[in-house]
């Protein structure tokens, strides 16, 4: 595949109710990579040319009419979730918005047309999407509020982690804004666990107490309370269920194959450990803006920087293990 390109699109306007973001940066994640390299991301495959990217932050450029409190020249980020439909949910998951059974996100092609994301000079977005960003929090920062939102949902699956110990396995993006969002949220100690030595340095630019370089042989820890699986890797599962104590909970925050794999899933019952799926967020997008304001410091995610006019070159980069690379951004305006 690896079909991208950069192309001249009519300047959007925004409707009643919408506005118009100038974009500043965009951050590649995983699915963007997928998008590029395969043409499908998990289960939903391209049928016509998508505008990549979830993860953006600009400054307000105009607005719809029946838009107020929302200053042109403001820096913002953008939630890039829209439930589909107005059926309510059912009481059990009442609120859960992730788990809205239809959800268009930015830079998807789960939906035909599919819904473009925010790597381009200009968006629209509802004035609903919009988050402000407070003074002291760049838009290059701003623009991985929404992985941090993803991470600190993570962490809220658990309820509070004050003084308790907790296990990351696989320390890329989304697991070092793990051990930021526990840290954060009062973990007693956080140990990162990786099969590579770059990633797991930035884990402990982002507050892990100690790392474990699996590739050099080293063991996850054991009897952990609180494990938060972040690999995806279905091959790490039986280690990171070991590492577990007994009575223990897993946080699968890291995508799992859709396809059949094997797996060592014993310890999950013999050990009696709760295992909790984690997907994307509801509002923590807000929460995660709130912490950075705090003073979470999440610019030791991001490794390189590149102009729209070198996109190619990012995805290149952001799919090589080997570079060395964690949250590649792009410059969105010239």
């Amino acid at each position: 595949m690896k079909d991208l390109r950069v192309d001249e699109l009519p300047d959007p306007v925004p409707g009643d109710g919408e506005v118009l973001v100038a974009m500043e940066w965009g951050g590649i994640c995983g699915s963007d990579v997928a998008y590029w390299r395969h043409g499908a991301s998990g289960t939903a495959v391209l049928e016509h040319p998508l505008v990549l990217g979830h993860e953006m932050a600009g400054r307000v450029a105009g607005t719809g009419a029946g838009v107020t409190g929302i200053d042109l020249g403001t820096p913002v980020t953008v939630h890039p979730a829209t439930p589909v439909g107005n059926e309510p949910l059912p009481e059990p998951i009442a609120g859960r918005t992730n788990l809205y059974p239809r959800v268009r996100y930015c830079g998807s092609a789960a939906f035909t047309p599919h819904t473009d994301g925010g790597f381009s000079e200009l968006k629209v977005v509802r004035a609903d999407q919009i988050r402000a960003l407070p003074d002291g929090v760049g838009t290059d920062r701003g623009a991985l509020a929404e992985p941090l939102a993803v991470a600190m949902h993570a962490v809220g699956r658990v309820g509070g982690l004050t003084g308790r110990d907790v296990l990351v396995n696989g320390a890329g993006p989304i697991g070092a804004l793990v051990v930021a969002a526990a840290k954060y949220a009062g973990a007693r100690t956080v140990v990162a666990a990786d099969m590579a030595a770059a990633p797991l340095a930035i884990a402990r630019a982002m507050g892990a107490d100690s790392v474990v370089d699996l590739s050099a042989g080293e063991e996850l820890p054991a009897d952990i309370e609180i494990v938060f699986e972040a690999s995806g890797a279905a091959a790490a599962l039986g280690a990171v269920l070991r590492a577990t104590a007994r009575g223990g909970t897993v946080v699968q925050v890291g995508n799992l194959p859709g396809a059949p794999v094997p797996a060592n899933l014993g310890d999950l019952v013999t050990r009696e450990i709760t295992w909790i799926g984690s997907y994307r967020f509801v509002d923590e997008i807000t929460d995660a803006v709130g912490a950075m304001h705090d003073g979470l410091d999440v610019s030791p995610l991001i490794t390189h920087r590149y102009p729209i006019d070198r996109a190619g070159e990012a995805m290149d980069v952001a799919a090589d293990r080997d570079s060395g690379s964690s949250k590649v951004l792009i410059r969105l305006s010239s």
